[in-house]
């Protein structure tokens, strides 16, 4: 019989193959450029159909969080439209640590990825939709390393400056997904969450911080292997300047509530991460924070405090990270959203796990909470 056929050559594409026999594959994941950082898979497979497919991705015991990978499952497509999950398991004493995936695909292609992916066409189409719709204002912040714009959107008639933004880390596609989902609901004028939202603040919202790093199928870095997340406190032209152009149109709108978007590869849960350690914390901002959190607990039922990161103790946040660097220099409440590459164990789905579907349902769950958190 044939051997499959694998590929990667596309956008936001990342596999290596060691060897392929049959419908069996050893597989690598490539590291980002000029990084160590790699755990973002996205690859397809040809000559498929009626065959049980059987994936190993090794030398994962080095990836950029092993703890990722005990019980996640991978992402599945036919039409890379609706994204199922396959059966998956991991044994990190096979070959420094080994994600086996199996699957009998219906058809002769089969997509597979870490997340649900977002392409540059879809983030495209995303932008020209909403810059289209009544009220939408068009920026481009500046330009990344590979010379892609960097998308800003801004609406809303009121006062408060807020600032969402996400996929600083390119790999946790999930966050665009939930920008989406915001997107949706604050461009629909008949929306009362929108409507609210609107007359109130003055959005500004980023989908997508890092497009080279996201065509490029990093997880974690841009073009100069370049960790975002890291930049905040001293952002440079050379080395980040997605980083420079965001934090520079921040200076000039000021920030009152602020959001980044993630995801979390080992935790298999939604939770939030704020600013605690800062030098400028104080308890009127912490309550803030708190109550933002407490509200969308109360409000949505895929959302959870229990698990999450520990606090930073006093004095020894780190400010080279955007929340932290956020808070501190504008005084705004300013936190950070993770969401699984698993599945939310509080409420799980054996068909998708966390989902793209889930992900702009809690977007609106975290606008609702907005307009309930301006109320108090």
């Amino acid at each position: 019989m044939t051997d499959i056929l694998i590929d990667a050559a596309f956008d936001s594409g990342n596999i290596e193959v060691v060897s392929i026999s049959g419908a069996s594959a050893k597989l690598r994941i490539a590291k980002d450029h000029l990084s160590d950082f790699y755990q973002w898979f996205h690859f397809r497979v040809a000559g498929a159909a009626g065959r049980e497919l059987e994936l190993k991705i090794t030398d994962l015991n080095n990836s950029a969080y092993p703890a990722g990978w005990p019980g996640y499952r991978a992402c599945i497509s036919e039409d890379r439209d609706w994204w199922g999950r396959a059966e998956t398991s991991f044994d990190e004493e096979e070959d420094n640590g080994t994600l086996t995936i199996r699957h009998a695909p219906a058809g002769d292609l089969c997509w597979f990825a870490y997340f649900a992916p977002y392409s540059q066409e879809r983030h495209h189409d995303l932008i020209a939709e909403a810059a289209a719709s009544e009220g939408v204002d068009y920026r481009c912040l500046g330009h990344s390393l590979d010379g892609r714009p960097i998308d800003c959107l801004e609406l809303g008639e009121g006062d408060m400056p807020v600032w969402l933004y996400a996929r600083q880390h390119p790999g946790e596609s999930m966050a665009e997904w939930w920008m989406e989902g915001a997107l949706e609901v604050l461009c629909d004028p008949a929306d009362p969450v929108a409507r609210v939202l609107r007359s109130k603040c003055r959005f500004h919202i980023v989908p997508n911080c890092n497009p080279d790093g996201s065509f490029r199928g990093h997880l974690r870095t841009n073009a100069k292997g370049v960790n975002l997340n890291r930049e905040w406190a001293t952002p440079t032209a050379e080395n980040s300047p997605e980083v420079l152009a965001i934090r520079n149109a921040m200076d000039k709108s000021g920030v009152r509530f602020a959001m980044d978007v993630h995801g979390d590869e080992a935790i298999a849960a939604n939770f939030l991460a704020g600013f605690q350690g800062i030098p400028g914390w104080t308890a009127d901002l912490q309550a803030e924070y708190d109550r933002f959190t407490a509200i969308l607990d109360r409000r949505s039922p895929d959302f959870q405090t229990e698990q999450g990161y520990p606090a930073t103790p006093a004095g020894k946040a780190n400010l080279s990270m955007s929340t932290n660097q956020v808070a501190e220099r504008f005084g705004a409440c300013s936190m950070t959203l993770e969401m699984p590459f698993k599945d939310f164990d509080k409420l799980p789905d054996p068909d998708q796990g966390w989902s793209p579907e889930r992900c702009k349902l809690l977007a609106r769950d975290c606008l609702a909470s907005l307009v309930e958190w301006l109320d108090g």
